[in-house]
């Protein structure tokens, strides 16, 4: 009799899950700014592995929403800045 019971699927190598520590790692490395940005770059665009090219790509909107946000804040100061000087 066969002992089907430690049968598991596998799971292809482009879908391997990435563990709690690779994803802190990432964190990390996508943190540090400009190469940090030119990684993430990078692994959204070719990453071989999906989840870490979603997780990249996550991260970017991250980034581009931080982007806007600090944008509109310093446009903000910046409008404030004249209209104090005017008065």
């Amino acid at each position: 009799m066969a002992n089907n019971t430690n049968r598991t699927p596998k799971i292809p190598a482009g879908y391997e899950p990435i563990s709690m520590w690779g994803y802190f790692g990432y964190e990390i490395l996508f943190a540090i700014p400009i190469i940090g940005w030119i990684f993430l770059i990078i692994f959204a665009l070719t990453a071989e592995n999906h989840n870490l090219r979603n997780f990249a790509r996550s991260q970017f909107c991250v980034f581009i929403i931080w982007l806007v946000f600090m944008g509109v804040a310093a446009a903000t100061g910046l409008i404030a800045i004249l209209f104090q000087n005017m008065l």
